[in-house]
């Protein structure tokens, strides 16, 4: 009897846990280092290379599900890049992109925010803040990479 009752528990318990895959908000999920992992497939992903359960959940926690790819197919028409000036002894490869990169995304603004942890706020047409990236891990390549596919092509002048 001890070993079904063991069992039962442990199911109330997935059970409790899986309905607990509620959303969190966008400053939890920022705290976190979130909220550059859109789409839930990418925490699937995370899921592969690391095996820390708690990281994988708080990731499922901050996504989005994939809707036939529309997510992945999203840009916007700039961004700021935020960062706090007296940090960036800590991020060369963030000073590498904006020293050597900028250039090639005007659209892309750098702002020197005091405090503030390395970060992609991604603009609409109308300049209204969207989606905030945290890239305090990012290598330059990565920021390109990003880049080139969410931000939109500005026409030559």
């Amino acid at each position: 009897m001890g070993g079904a009752w063991i069992a039962t528990s442990l199911v109330v318990l997935y059970l409790v846990g899986a309905s607990s895959q509620e959303q969190l908000s966008t400053r939890e999920c920022e705290n976190l280092g979130f909220t550059g992992l859109a789409l839930c497939s990418d925490c699937n992903s995370l899921a592969e290379y690391v095996k820390d359960q708690e990281l994988v959940s708080d990731c499922k926690k901050c996504c989005t599900e994939d809707s036939n790819d529309s997510m992945t197919k999203i840009t916007y028409s700039g961004a700021i890049l935020e960062v706090c000036m007296r940090k960036l002894v800590f991020y060369p490869e963030i000073v590498g992109f904006i020293e050597e990169e900028k250039d090639r995304f005007p659209s892309v603004k750098v702002q020197y925010i005091f405090n503030s942890p390395p970060k992609l706020i991604m603009l609409d047409d109308a300049g209204e803040h969207k989606e905030t990236v945290r890239i305090d891990n990012w290598k330059r390549e990565h920021i390109l990479q990003f880049l080139q596919g969410k931000v939109k092509p500005t026409s030559a002048v």
